[in-house]
């Protein structure tokens, strides 16, 4: 018979995404996982039309991606914990739950939690001028795999909204929010600049036109720096391909400026973001001190709440 307690289930719900594995509670292997676009945002606009109540609603969206693992995997899965982070807890989401106040522990041991069911939904984090919602899961994920100590650390959660998060004493003390994500998602494809920017290519194939807009973004004015996109397509400086490249460069250059001079970073990032901002790092002389990928970091934060919560 299967032991519910030796499993649990990791739900990453954006606004746009949905994502969910199940997870060996022990070893944090990943047995299985289920992917589709039924995000956040489309999921309440669904609920909004009916006259169920909201928690009862999403929870039946989300138990009926679990009944596809389960046939997957051949495993009941009816009674295993599902842990919640991000979007689910946001004024869309399955219930919107109050921001947790800075400072928090980076054990997670005192973030927001409510439960519902078997589902463990954690709450976001504000210091009264910016919030994160899914950041504080993957923040308290790192705790155990940064050095112990009780020096500043300075993590970078790349991404849409990317955050830097500052850590003091075993605590999560400041934060900022940048838009270098969306902002990019914006100019190469709905303004001036759409043009002028090609299809995705090889960051090692466009590294010098990279580094070029990486210098620009950290020295210049961006809204000056912006429109060389541009120009630099019209007076045929740069191919479109790597053109792309200095706009990504040069978006995460002026993101980079926040970085104090001298601090060691960690970068908490995936496959598409880590090789961008190592490099990025790398030419403004940034110290990289570990790169600790996204999702085991979440899958970690996750697992430390589902623990504490039954």
């Amino acid at each position: 018979m299967m032991n519910k307690e030796n499993y649990f289930l990791s739900c990453d719900w954006g606004t746009s995404s949905f994502r969910l594995r199940l997870v060996e509670t022990n070893t944090l292997h990943v047995i299985a996982e289920e992917r589709s676009g039924a995000g956040i945002a489309g999921t309440y606009q669904q609920w909004q039309q009916t006259l169920l109540p909201r928690e009862e609603f999403f929870a039946a969206i989300i138990n009926r991606q679990i009944d596809v693992l389960a046939g997957k995997t051949g495993m009941p899965l009816q009674d295993v914990r599902v842990a919640l982070s991000g979007m689910a807890s946001s004024s869309i989401g399955m219930i919107e739950l109050p921001y947790k106040a800075l400072p928090f522990r980076l054990s997670g041991a005192d973030l927001s939690v409510h439960t519902f069911q078997r589902f463990i939904i954690i709450s976001g984090v504000s210091n009264g001028r910016d919030v994160m919602r899914g950041e504080e899961t993957k923040v308290s994920g790192c705790f155990t795999l940064l050095p112990d100590t009780d020096a500043e650390q300075w993590l970078l959660l790349p991404g849409t909204h990317p955050k830097h998060i500052v850590v003091h004493n075993k605590q999560a003390v400041r934060f900022q929010t940048f838009m270098t994500g969306e902002f990019f998602d914006l100019l190469s494809a709905h303004s001036i600049l759409a043009a002028s920017v090609g299809a995705e290519g090889s960051l090692d194939d466009s590294l010098a036109y990279f580094t070029e807009g990486v210098h620009a973004g950290w020295s210049g004015n961006l809204l000056h720096t912006a429109f060389m996109v541009r120009t630099n397509q019209v007076l045929k400086k740069m191919p479109a391909m790597h053109n792309r490249f200095y706009l990504s460069g040069l978006l995460i250059g002026a993101e980079l400026k926040a970085v104090p001079a001298n601090v060691a970073v960690y970068l908490v990032a995936g496959p598409q973001h880590m090789p961008l901002y190592t490099a990025a790092c790398e030419v403004l002389g940034i110290k990289v001190a570990g790169g600790i990928d996204a999702d085991e970091a979440l899958v970690r934060g996750q697992r430390e709440v589902v623990l504490r919560s039954f």
